[in-house]
């Protein structure tokens, strides 16, 4: 009776089957460093990491993959200082999540405003899909891919809310749970299925503009500055440096988004159904027609912090989380939004990712500790000329899509510095290399949820499991980009640089 009660307890409602994989893999752990050693079991339990994110509609990763980081550490393949020392590398992005996410819950009502304005003004799916691709891909040039996948799954779950309660028949003023369907009427079945199908083409569109446009700037992505600093560039010369991969994988990624919508493959082309249009342009005319002059003044407010957020990141005036900090005081201070139970609710979405990333650290420390990726760099660096610069953004694209991007880039960029300093390597190859490597880390790891942190904030968020994208259908929609990305980025790489 007690084994039961403990196994039903057992990661709560995940199915019996996948309670008994995760138990099978942590008993497997073990005797697996006895008879095979620790590279061996460090890349089964990455795998095993890999298994549990893929597994994130059964089951939120963090307790599963808890157990194995936690695994990981009492069998020695990494320890508790290594790990902390990974977390305070991270910490810029942890405070991004915690801060900037936040940030952003605050501005919902006139994200929301704006983005329902664009919704039902754009009529053509294939001129929408472009506008968010491209949108994102701008915004994360400057701004950071994180905060971009914020706003982009508040405009996402908002939406869906509004026609959701519609759907269930609730009126407005009652209480309303998103994830229940089972109020769902059957006329409305339908369109929400296809509403979902609509809004999960759009959330990826915009998944894949953050990698677009990330790849392309010094402070697109943590890893570029990384790259930017130790080769001495500055911004300008950062984004002439890399312009010969990323403009050509720009056009490449639109012309794919537009293609995708035309012919309706991978899960893409669904349109906006005509019933869901009309509830939420009634939804927006009687918000319209009902709102108060204290919510006007709240609209007002959010724009404005929201154009103080846009100069703040463009101009990197602090840390990007810092920055969030400041959006939430001035955003709650002149709206009336003082209460404590109220702020709390703004670090719903965020928290359990922030807590799953520092999950994340404990299997980059033991990638590190055990060198799990050195053979791949002692066989990339073995090589000469073209073909070196080839296997360079291969493997790093490879490594970075199972693993983390900054990671992978700092222990590439020590060993084509190392060289450097010794004058084995001349400058010229190393700036070569170095393009590579920026490239292959942001551009082929769009293949997995994992390779790309807005990709993995994206698929734990509260906007997934509502419009069904799990980890196996964000690899599906993200193949035929990650495909065409990824050879117009290495034919740039050895025809271009």
């Amino acid at each position: 009776m007690i084994l039961a009660t403990a196994f039903d307890s057992f990661l709560g409602r995940a199915p019996r089957w996948y309670k008994l994989a995760v138990l099978m893999l942590l008993a497997g752990n073990p005797l697996l460093l006895w008879v095979a050693g620790p590279t061996f079991t460090g890349w089964a339990v990455l795998l095993e990491f890999i298994f549990v994110l893929a597994m994130t509609l059964k089951c939120y990763p963090l307790q599963p993959g808890g157990l194995l980081a936690l695994e990981a550490v009492l069998l020695g393949l990494t320890d508790p200082h290594h790990v902390y020392a990974e977390v305070v590398k991270g910490l810029p992005v942890i405070l991004l999540l915690i801060f900037m996410v936040a940030g952003v819950y605050f501005l919902k009502d006139v994200v929301l405003f704006a983005f329902t304005r664009l919704l039902l003004a754009v009529r053509s799916r294939v001129a929408l899909a472009l506008l968010f691709c491209s949108v994102a891909a701008l915004l994360s040039a400057f701004l950071d891919a994180l905060t971009v996948m914020a706003v982009v799954i508040a405009v996402g779950a908002g939406s869906y809310a509004v026609y959701h309660r519609v759907a269930t028949g609730r009126r407005e003023e009652d209480e309303h749970d998103v994830a229940d369907d089972s109020r769902v009427q059957r006329e409305h079945e339908q369109e929400l299925a296809e509403f979902r199908a609509f809004l999960r083409g759009l959330t990826m569109h915009a998944a894949i503009g953050t990698a677009l446009g990330g790849v392309a700037t010094l402070v697109g992505e943590p890893q570029n500055l990384l790259v930017g600093e130790r080769a001495g560039w500055d911004f300008v010369e950062f984004f002439l440096r890399v312009a010969p991969v990323s403009l050509p994988v720009l056009a490449a990624g639109l012309l794919t988004c537009g293609a995708l919508e035309k012919l309706r493959w991978f899960g893409y082309g669904a349109e906006l159904p005509v019933g869901v249009r009309r509830q939420l342009a009634a939804f927006d005319e009687r918000v319209r027609d009902r709102r108060s002059p204290a919510e006007r003044w709240h609209l007002w407010v959010q724009a404005t912090v929201a154009l103080i957020l846009i100069a703040a990141l463009a101009f990197h005036v602090a840390a990007v989380g810092l920055i969030g900090l400041l959006i939430i005081v001035l955003a709650t201070a002149f709206t009336g939004i003082v209460e404590e139970h109220r702020l709390g609710e703004a670090f719903h979405e965020a928290l359990p990712f922030t807590a799953l990333l520092g999950v994340f650290f404990v299997i980059v420390a033991f990638i590190d500790e055990q060198n799990l990726f050195r053979p791949v760099m002692v066989a990339v660096l073995a090589l000469e000329g073209q073909a070196q610069l080839a296997m360079f953004y291969l493997a790093n694209g490879a490594l970075s899509a199972i693993s983390d991007n900054v990671f992978v880039a700092t222990v590439f960029l020590e060993e084509i510095d190392k060289p450097l300093r010794a004058g084995t390597l001349t400058r010229e190859q190393f700036d070569a290399l170095a393009v590579a490597l920026n490239t292959g880390v942001n551009i082929p790891s769009v293949a997995t949820p994992n390779g790309q942190a807005a990709f993995l904030f994206l698929l734990s968020s509260s906007l997934a499991p509502l419009i069904r994208l799990s980890y196996a259908q964000m690899v599906w929609m993200a193949l035929p980009y990650f495909l065409v990305m990824s050879v117009t980025g290495l034919l740039a790489v050895l025809y271009l640089v």
